[in-house]
């Protein structure tokens, strides 16, 4: 999963650069579509899992503010 969240990446990353290069020099309206798809695609495909790998195996509780986790807060000082 490492290894293909970074050639994902990558490819985003090259995407983004080749409709930034196409916007400027080449055809306005069609940089604008690749940049456009691109964003997309990073947010609604890369996002999602890239968080899913980063989360995987931890727990939410851990990370919550309770009462519980402010006692520890507080007795540390």
């Amino acid at each position: 999963m490492k290894i293909f969240l970074r050639i994902f990446f990558s490819l985003i990353t090259i995407s983004l650069s080749y409709g930034l290069y196409h916007k400027s020099f080449i055809d306005f309206t069609l940089g604008d579509r690749v940049i456009g798809f691109t964003v997309i695609i990073a947010a609604f495909m890369y996002l999602p899992m890239f968080l899913y790998y980063r989360w995987k195996g931890k727990k939410l509780k851990d990370y919550v503010l309770s009462e519980k986790n402010l006692k520890k807060i507080r007795d540390r000082k």
